[in-house]
């Protein structure tokens, strides 16, 4: 039905992942149809159990949003524990697998799952195979910080890497700014523990050569408080590093929300003035919520497929099909795939 609405940016919801399935993934996607007007979505799932939370939630598919959602039935769910193998073997009309099937299909210009990371990565990579020029995808995500955001990848999807791979993180990342936050020749930083090149490993050093000679706009080295200080546009790191580094900022953040809330509630005086702090303690919360972040790209594709954190609400998943949205409007993987061919090309 969607072929006949070539308007539509269509995409395709692996409803049954994640913690919370189809009652985050619902009220998401109705979220977004009437927020965005040249969006369809399609719900992959269980059909009986998609129309019972739709009625549960008060949702009626075939009232307004008639036309513009639609269910595909899928049979199998991929367990946040499955392992990747059994998730691309065993598991071929599973939500997620469904999902991404209709991306390489044409049904859909992309996928949205808050399933398994290393089973989305891994059928991802099966089904819709990496572009020209790109070894490995990498999930990239965007991290807040003093002037805006910052895009860092890799963030967990390559757990050793060349500096090659290192190189085409690079490029990705420097397309997908470019693309998306509308930047001529954003900074792209490799990051290391110092500034000199003393302080690399192998790959880090291996990385810095290739990049001082590759089309983007490449700074050098940054270190870690430079992901948030609005240095530098891009974060390029490995899958090992890069997640530790997320981690650990969100366990950071944690902390610091809970000693606040500690602190403020003792005692009348802290009570009173953190009635008193409220409306600027709402705005820090809010700059900093990591549910607006929520979302992480797998760069390097033929095709769009987002990550959705597992655990995370409607709101949350409405961020991350927004992404979706955004990627497919500005053709990231096409973008990306037309920056490499002259490398390519360099390199016969």
């Amino acid at each position: 039905m969607y072929l006949l609405m070539p308007d539509l940016a269509i995409i395709a919801l692996d409803a049954m992942g994640g913690d919370f399935g189809p009652e985050v993934v619902l009220p998401a996607a109705v979220q977004v149809i009437k927020k965005h007007k040249n969006v369809a979505i399609i719900l992959v799932g269980d059909e009986v159990v998609l129309k019972a939370q739709a009625e549960l939630s008060g949702i009626d598919l075939n009232g307004i949003l008639a036309g513009r959602i639609e269910i595909q039935h899928a049979s199998q769910i991929v367990e946040m524990h499955d392992e990747p193998a059994l998730a691309i073997r065993k598991k071929k009309d599973s939500s997620m697998r469904v999902a991404i099937d209709m991306v390489k299909d044409g049904r859909a210009q992309a996928a949205v799952s808050a399933g398994n990371t290393g089973a989305l990565m891994g059928t991802a990579k099966f089904v819709l195979k990496t572009l020209p020029g790109i070894d490995r995808p990498a999930i990239c995500t965007t991290i807040p910080s003093m002037t805006g955001h910052t895009h860092m990848l890799d963030l967990g999807a390559n757990v050793d890497c060349s500096g090659e791979n290192l190189c085409q993180f690079a490029i990705m990342g420097s397309v997908l700014a470019e693309a998306v936050d509308n930047i001529d020749r954003p900074r792209v930083g490799l990051l290391n523990i110092g500034s000199e090149a003393m302080k690399c490993n192998a790959m880090v050093k291996e990385a810095d050569a290739l990049l001082a000679n590759a089309p983007i706009n490449y700074i050098g080295f940054v270190e870690g408080d430079d992901i948030y200080n609005g240095s530098t546009d891009i974060v390029v790191c490995d899958g090992f590093v890069g997640n530790v580094s997320l981690k650990t900022s969100e366990g950071v953040a944690k902390m610091i929300s809970h000693f606040m809330k500690e602190e403020f509630s003792k005692g009348l005086y802290n009570k009173i003035a953190a009635m008193i702090a409220m409306p600027v303690l709402k705005a820090f919360k809010k700059r900093i919520d990591p549910r607006a972040y929520n979302g992480a790209s797998m760069l390097g594709l033929n095709g769009i497929v987002i990550k959705s954190h597992g655990g995370t609400d409607a709101f949350g998943f409405t961020r991350a099909i927004e992404i979706a949205v955004l990627e497919v409007e500005k053709s990231v993987p096409q973008h990306i795939r037309s920056r490499m061919e002259p490398l390519l090309e360099k390199a016969v």
